[in-house]
């Protein structure tokens, strides 16, 4: 089994897709790295010079803007009430909902088994700590940590 890219997909220049990586319908900018076993859904936007560690999980409505940094097994939400089905039918994008929108702002890194839930913005050049839950936007310059994700520090 090797890289699936299904159709629409925007590639930049330079662009490194490793092994086992699902994406379909979404834009990569230029120099970025996606690592083995991720999966980039529809509409997701990445910026240039971004490095996107083994197993993230980007569904529709994630936003990462240039040099950001997805740690390995990263996983965003884009649904706070998430359902199968609604009346009995399988809940379908447009007739049923609309992925919330996440952004990642320039320079942010997200560390290892963090979950953002949707509807999110994490500030530049901020950071998540590996394993955190974010539950709200994250402002500008400042490291989070914990369930829920609490500013611990900021930076300069």
């Amino acid at each position: 089994m090797e890289n699936q890219i299904i159709e629409k997909v925007k590639l930049g220049k330079n662009v490194m897709i490793y092994n086992f990586v699902n994406i379909y319908g979404c834009e990569i900018g230029d120099n970025t790295k996606v690592g083995s076993y991720v999966e980039i859904r529809e509409n997701v936007k990445i910026g240039k010079n971004c490095k996107i560690q083994a197993f993230a999980f980007l569904p529709q409505g994630v936003i990462l803007e240039d040099e950001v940094f997805i740690g390995p097994h990263a996983c965003f939400v884009n649904d706070k009430m998430p359902r199968a089905t609604v009346n009995g039918r399988l809940k379908e994008i447009g007739e049923d909902w609309k992925p919330l929108t996440t952004i990642v702002k320039k320079g942010a890194s997200i560390g290892a088994n963090a979950t953002i839930l949707g509807g999110i913005t994490i500030g530049e050049n901020s950071i998540v700590g590996a394993g955190s839950v974010v539950t709200k936007d994250v402002p500008p310059n400042v490291i989070v940590a914990g369930n829920p994700a609490k500013i611990i520090r900021r930076l300069k």
